[in-house]
């Protein structure tokens, strides 16, 4: 039988929270108070007149409760601590930036105080949204508290409740622009028009931090402040209660900076506009996609250049959240990525793919016209061109079984534009996979091809933009060389992609280090083992060689499949 004192130490029910009277609530951040005043630069009696205010009507609103259910600021007064700290962080932060950049100096100087304290509004208000989103409030005799019409500690005081209890939304969506409603229940009216005076953007500013809806063509170092000053204060409530609460959902948090940066891009980067070339881009009948990895890694560029705390640097990991938050969906058969192909790419793309276009799109001038086709495609398919019917290229002549195969020859045969869009000749009927594999397994050395056959470079290097150019030009010259001769190749295909020997690299200039930092940072270099070092060894020319091992998803015409049995080449 269990003790009294077990009894008291799980309580049958939930105790809920005091109704205090709004200035103890108040009273119990006064070491931040504090601090904010000090910011501001005001005299007491200053400060008590205009921005204290603010704070006791935050503190009404909000009063005891906590941010979330169970992740960051998940303790009584809560979601008052995060609105004071993001609030001062982001006061901070003013000082290092020039507001109102084209006007005058006087100007300037009239406006600086209403852009500083509309700063501290944002901050101080952001995550308002989540009072009306996400929780429930009840007093003892089961009333609900109107969160849309009246302060809780207003509607508290005129119920005489001692004691208020808070229930969760299950599976609560994030919706940012409900906080704009509570905002007049935090922000009188009076000072909404102080900071309207004499300009027409800072409010307007202000309401788009608060609703997380971007201003297009400004750049709004508002909400830069509170978005930094945000992630930061986040990220340390999470660090410094990972050991106290279990482990946190780190995380969880970071949704609205990743869709924020894909608007932000999607409205003022020519390469995000949907359908262009090289777009990242891409809108036609069946969604709009963005091509995977090349998107998360311009993400990540622009939010570091934000300087924001805890930002997810892989995009396996943006890709997660994102799925989580329903931002991204998965194809039917659960995979993450989709395989699509723009007009403009003759292989099929790695992608992910929105929920709804306008997630990126709403708002965006001019708007995008989708394509007229699906560009969803199966793994692997590449784009045939015919200049017209009449003249389309005969079908490569299929050897029988039993011929010789170089590696380049069974790549010619197998990934032909003609031979997968034209049948053979009755009078010839190709060898199976299989046979080309065992041919590939047993067979000697092949003599060079003949001028036809090396007509039509089969393999090209397809690289990203950002990996280092001269890397990328040493690598381009090695897996040129896979369309002479065997005996000229400088690498050689193996079961993970193409293996490229460190002495390659040296003899074009380039240092292994460098090449292999370089591939890993645009994802390209395979790994022998997770924590093992980034160089392999394999039988290259009959001898054990050192070098690294490139993805075949950068080089055009590349098979690994095709490859499997053979790792290397006789000389």
């Amino acid at each position: 039988m269990l003790s009294s004192a077990s009894h008291g130490a799980f309580p049958a029910s939930d105790p809920g929270f005091a109704a205090l009277p709004v200035p103890d609530v108040l009273a119990a951040a006064d070491g931040l108070v504090s601090r904010i005043r000090l910011c501001f630069g005001l005299s007491r009696d200053t400060f008590d007149a205009e921005v204290q205010p603010l704070l006791q009507r935050y503190a009404g609103y909000v009063h005891l409760l906590p941010a979330t259910a169970d992740n960051y600021f998940s303790s009584p007064t809560g979601l008052l601590n995060l609105g004071l700290e993001v609030a001062f962080y982001s006061l901070q932060g003013t000082d290092a930036h020039i507001f109102s950049g084209r006007s005058t100096i006087s100007a300037r100087r009239q406006l600086e105080p209403r852009w500083r304290l509309a700063t501290f509004i944002g901050g101080l208000c952001c995550e308002l949204h989540r009072v009306l989103s996400h929780l429930i409030v009840t007093d003892e005799a089961g009333g609900e508290w109107p969160q849309f019409l009246i302060p809780l500690g207003d509607w508290l005081a005129s119920r005489s409740a001692t004691r208020y209890f808070v229930r969760w939304r299950p599976n609560a969506t994030e919706s940012r622009g409900l906080g704009v409603f509570a905002l007049p229940l935090v922000v009188p009216g009076a000072t909404l028009q102080y900071l309207a005076q004499d300009n027409s953007v800072i409010v307007p500013h202000l309401l788009s931090s608060i609703s997380g809806q971007p201003v297009y063509r400004d750049h709004n170092v508002l909400d830069a402040l509170v978005r930094r000053s945000l992630a930061l204060v986040v990220d340390r409530n999470l660090q410094a209660n990972a050991d106290r609460y279990g482990v946190p959902q780190f995380g969880s948090h970071l949704e609205r900076y990743l869709v924020d940066a894909m608007r932000r891009l999607a409205s003022g980067s020519p390469s995000w506009f949907p359908n262009r070339e090289k777009s990242r881009a891409w809108l036609g009948l069946d969604g709009l996609f963005l091509l995977w990895p090349q998107a998360a890694h311009d993400v990540q560029a622009l939010l570091e250049a934000d300087q924001l705390a805890g930002i997810p640097k892989a995009p396996e990991t943006m890709l997660d959240l994102l799925l989580e938050a329903g931002v991204f969906v998965r194809q039917p058969d659960g995979a993450s990525t989709w395989f699509v192909l723009p007009p403009e790419l003759k292989t099929a793309a790695e992608a992910v793919k929105l929920a709804s276009p306008a997630i990126l799109l709403n708002g965006v001038a001019p708007p995008a016209e989708p394509l007229t086709i699906s560009l969803v495609c199966p793994t692997g398919a590449m784009r045939t061109t015919q200049k017209t019917p009449a003249t389309a290229p005969a079908p490569a002549p299929v050897p029988p079984p039993g011929t010789q195969f170089s590696l380049l020859d069974a790549t010619d045969v197998a990934t032909s534009p003609a031979a997968r869009t034209s049948p053979p000749p009755a009078s010839q009927t190709p060898a199976p996979p299989s046979a080309v594999v065992a041919d590939l397994a047993v067979q000697s050395p092949p003599p060079p091809p003949s001028p036809s056959q090396a007509a039509a470079p089969t393999f090209k290097l397809n690289a990203p933009m950002r990996l280092n150019p001269a890397v990328r030009d040493a690598l381009a010259a090695i897996v040129s060389t896979l369309n002479g001769p065997g005996s000229a190749a400088a690498a050689a295909p193996v079961a993970a992609g193409l293996f490229v020997p460190l002495a390659e690299l040296e003899r074009r200039g380039v240092q292994p280090a460098l090449a292999g930092r370089a591939l890993a940072d645009v994802g390209l270099l395979v790994h022998a083992g997770r924590d093992g070092p980034a160089t392999v060894t394999a039988d290259f020319r009959g001898e054990p060689t050192i070098g690294l091992v490139v993805a075949p998803a950068c080089i055009d015409g590349f098979d690994p499949a095709a490859f499997e049995p053979a790792a290397h080449e006789e000389p």
